[in-house]
């Protein structure tokens, strides 16, 4: 019997990124439910090895940025994940992540003055409330290894994440990280109001969420950190649901 496959549901104005993003995310949500279904098979008299083990079938490995996913032979299986150490793929994205995050911040303090649509409104608060928690994560995992945290992080009085104001660091990644605004857009969504600037915001949001997806799926792939795994899986399932709504709303206006 053919299978048919079923349309991306990323299709956002202008983005090519969608349809990329969707299979990236689907191939890591295959081999996590492998990984239950390995799991929930294991009987409670099973002893478990001294050492972690390779699946004793085919392995289904996420592909990097833009590729598809591969089965490998057990023999070839190589976790990505070993315990607390980390590379510089995690260091990148802690820290990428929280430039991403303040630009969010940035773009949501706009909306109270601005967003017409009392939904938008709120999404724009949640969206705030959630990667300004997010920050102070990002920025403690650096602080507990003795890494440097982007001087963006704190406020004067140290009481925590601020929007970025000047030139600063935030600039230079601004063009460099996935779904990042150019400063035009930036521009452009701080002179809008009511209806457009709501369009403007949730077709910005959605780009920048599709880059913290990106982000996510390439450190889940080329990093070696526990926590940057399991904060990486849960920053990507949760903006890739946000950009569902996102695009619900947008459909509305």
């Amino acid at each position: 019997m053919q299978v048919k496959e079923s349309p991306s549901p990323l299709r956002t104005p202008g983005s090519h990124r969608g349809t990329r993003t969707v299979r990236r995310l689907g191939a890591l949500a295959a081999a996590l439910a492998l990984t239950a279904t390995t799991v929930a098979c294991t009987g409670p008299d099973d002893e478990p090895d001294t050492e972690a083990a390779p699946p004793s079938s085919v392995v289904l490995q996420p592909g990097r940025p833009g590729e598809d996913s591969t089965t490998i032979a057990p023999e070839d299986y190589e976790p990505t994940v070993t315990g607390s150490t980390h590379n510089q793929a995690d260091v990148d994205f802690f820290a990428d992540m929280i430039h991403h995050h303040l630009q969010a911040l940035e773009m949501s303090e706009l909306a109270p003055d601005r967003a017409q649509d009392p939904a938008v409104l709120a999404l724009a608060d949640r969206i705030h409330d959630v990667q300004a928690a997010e920050i102070h994560g990002l920025a403690a995992w650096l602080q507990e290894r003795d890494l440097p945290v982007p001087v963006e992080f704190e406020q004067g009085d140290g009481s925590g994440p601020r929007v970025p104001d000047g030139a600063t660091d935030h600039d230079h990644h601004a063009e460099t990280m996935p779904g990042m605004l150019t400063d035009a857009q930036m521009a452009e969504l701080a002179a809008a109001s009511g209806a457009e600037f709501d369009r403007l915001y949730l077709e910005g949001m959605i780009q920048h969420h599709e880059g913290a997806v990106d982000m996510s799926v390439t450190v889940i792939d080329e990093g070696t950190d526990e926590r940057a795994n399991e904060l990486a899986t849960d920053i990507g399932a949760g903006q890739q649901a946000e950009i569902g709504r996102m695009q619900d709303l947008l459909a509305d206006l």
